[in-house]
């Protein structure tokens, strides 16, 4: 269930469509408030509406039936509410579990978890946490930030839709927790890059253009500041060679007006305007009034057509799904590096991502896949080809398998005491070899005494991600980030240890640390979502800039790990992959000389030194050379997770002998 949320209804019907074709999902309804105004036609006065087998629409109405702008719903917000809550408590069969997007509806799944004990997921849509922040525009976002820091802290589990709003966003409000945080990015919100009304499309932009069959710069977008769109306008008409190459469209929403809708939408597309006649724009800018969604596609297609490009230039993006639908249709894109959106065109490989700041730089990287064709033709491939991935089909698996965490199980008794430990790197360790996962994950559920755990330098939401693709099984413990974090799995859930990140935490200084390596060249921080609390992480290419780092923290109590020639960590003392590892088996209660670990990188040495049993994987890299000749490393002939299952029967024939 959700609460109206405008445009968010595409991606809510989408994700409702896929769940309800799923054999767990019984029944979904979507609920939203009941709406009786002629403008907006008699379809949302409807109180109850099939939309397919299983899937219905629910009106509520709360006495008021205007179509209710933002600051005027907040204030009809209790009436929902109780309306709600009268409708669920009088039902026969409660719901099972409550779907709330936005903070909005996530209190009022909160309330109602409170009073009848229904579990709720939260999607956390468009964060303020940046935006108040960087307070760019004095507005003050202090009461909306707790709000969402309290669902944050109170929500069963929370969808997040990329890395960036998993790993950095939610993680910045106090009451977060990783363990309840899981990323699975929504499906394509359009049905296919060949559909779509293009003559329609066409009919929309003629009016505006000189030259309609020059490539199409397009950008879709909300009419709110953060999109920049009155900057992406600055860029082009500043930019002489867009402007002579390609024509700007920009769907900034619906409007009957300049004066029309809400004080944001009207100080957005009157700034629009304003450009529009300030840089002498007419017959190369477009900016159409009203379409449908069979125009949006249509547009789409357009503009892959003339050989054009999707833009966003958002100075923030939490995830972008525009993006998504671009690469659908087969449209390359330019994206802001700030947000979830460097996410989708690293995983759909179809464009480039740059800085809105730098005007200039965002337009040379449109320029340059304006006239290279052979890059142009690479990404439409690419867009069309990987954005299959990105399915709501994929989202609803994904979505079961969380919501089954956090409902109620049939008890099957408690599983037997485990006496062995054994922990596993992730990448090219127990992935890198289909067969292998396969081999390992039989390997593990013929052997009970024996409890599964990963120890990789991947977030935890990249780490559950990659051993649910690898079709691997759930681990009793992960430690992730390095060695930085721990996390042990409670029936269906994940807890954080947090004994452990008190215990990393003694003498850690990360602003002093960061102070010193930035000032050494040849250092450069990663992107934003990989730093962590207890973690920070640089690409360095150079032997002796990794010296140059230990000396400049050598005073200070921290550790520094180089590995895959490129990757360094700087992590509190006593954290990393060896200590973790000692910790967890002290934890389990399992003797050290019954732990077996299993790596093939240089941020594995010190859990493989630490560990009495160790398996060095034969695919190994050259950090770990150096361990080949211990007697106490079993180095196997097969690489990945063939080369686990082969020390564990050669650590087995030993301790038989």
């Amino acid at each position: 269930m959700t609460e109206d949320t405008g445009g968010h209804i595409t991606y809510v019907l989408g994700a409702a469509t896929a769940l309800v074709r799923s054999r767990h999902v019984d029944q979904i309804e979507i609920v939203t408030r009941l709406i009786d105004d002629p403008a907006l036609g008699a379809a949302y006065a409807v109180p109850f509406e099939t939309v397919a087998p299983g899937l219905h629409i629910r009106r509520i109405d709360t006495g008021n039936r205007q179509y209710l702008a933002k600051e005027a719903a907040i204030a009809d917000r209790p009436a929902f509410q109780a309306a709600l809550l009268r409708y669920i408590a009088g039902l026969k069969r409660k719901p099972d579990l409550i779907h709330a997007h936005f903070a909005d509806a996530g209190a009022i799944a909160l309330d109602i978890r409170e009073r009848l004990g229904i579990p709720f997921i939260y999607t956390a849509h468009s964060l303020a946490i940046d935006k108040a922040l960087a307070n760019d525009d004095g507005i003050d976002m202090s009461a909306r930030v707790a709000e969402e820091n309290r669902i944050i802290g109170a929500a069963d589990a929370i969808i997040a839709s990329s890395r960036d709003e998993a790993e950095r966003q939610l993680m910045l409000y106090p009451a977060a927790c990783a363990a309840r945080i899981h990323c699975i990015p929504p499906g394509a919100a359009l049905d296919g890059w060949d559909q779509g009304n293009v003559a329609g499309a066409k009919g929309l932009v003629a009016p505006f253009l000189r030259d309609p069959a020059k490539p199409m710069i397009l950008a879709i977008a909300r009419p709110v500041a953060k999109k920049n769109l009155a900057g992406l306008i600055d860029l082009y008409a500043g930019d002489a060679q867009l402007r002579a190459r390609a024509n700007l469209v920009i769907v900034a929403g619906l409007r009957d007006g300049p004066h029309s809708g809400e004080p944001e939408q009207r100080q957005v597309i009157g700034a629009l305007l304003e450009r529009l006649d300030r840089h002498d724009l007419y017959g190369s800018l477009a900016l159409p009034k009203r379409h449908g969604q069979a125009d949006v596609s249509g547009l789409y297609t357009l503009a892959r057509q003339t050989r054009g490009v999707f833009v966003n230039p958002a100075l923030t993006e939490p995830y972008g799904l525009t993006l998504t639908e671009a690469a659908l249709h087969g449209l390359p894109v330019v994206a802001t590096c700030h947000g979830g959106a460097a996410d989708i065109v690293g995983t759909l490989d179809h464009g480039q991502v740059a800085d809105p700041r730098d005007p200039a730089g965002f337009a040379a990287a449109i320029n340059r896949l304006l006239k290279d064709r052979k890059t142009w033709a690479k990404a439409s491939q690419n867009g069309r080809r990987n954005s299959a991935a990105l399915s709501w089909d994929a989202y609803a698996e994904q979505f079961v398998t969380v919501a089954r965490t956090i409902l109620p199980a049939a008890s099957v008794g408690a599983p037997a005491k485990p006496t062995r430990l054994l922990l596993c790197d992730i990448d090219n360790t127990v992935t890198g070899s289909r067969p292998g996962a396969r081999e390992l994950a039989q390997y593990l559920a013929a052997e009970p005494a024996l409890a599964f755990g990963v120890a990789t330098g991947r977030s935890l939401q990249e780490a559950v991600r990659l051993l649910r693709e690898w079709h691997l099984p759930d681990p009793a413990v992960l430690i992730t980030s390095v060695g930085s974090e721990i996390y042990w799995r409670d029936g269906g859930h994940l807890v954080a240890d947090t004994a452990f990140a008190e215990r990393i935490a003694q003498g850690w200084q990360p602003a002093e640390i960061a102070a010193r390596v930035r000032g050494i060249c040849g250092a450069e921080p990663q992107a934003p979502v990989e730093q962590r609390r207890y973690k920070q992480s640089w690409f360095v290419d150079e032997r002796s800039i990794v010296a140059a780092i230990r000396e400049a923290v050598a005073d200070l109590p921290v550790r520094v790990i180089y590995s895959h020639g490129r990757l360094l960590d700087i992590l509190p003392e006593r954290a990393g992959k060896g200590a973790a590892m000692v910790w967890a088996a002290r934890r389990m209660g399992i003797a050290r000389d019954q732990v077996f670990a299993a790596g093939d990188s240089g941020n594995d040495i010190d859990m493989l030194a630490a560990c009495r049993n160790p398996i060095l994987v034969a695919n190994h890299s050259e950090d770990l050379h150096a361990l080949r000749d211990s007697s106490a490393v079993y180095v196997a002939h097969r690489s990945h997770a063939g080369g686990i299952v082969e020390g564990m029967y050669a650590y087995a024939r030993r301790t038989a002998a």
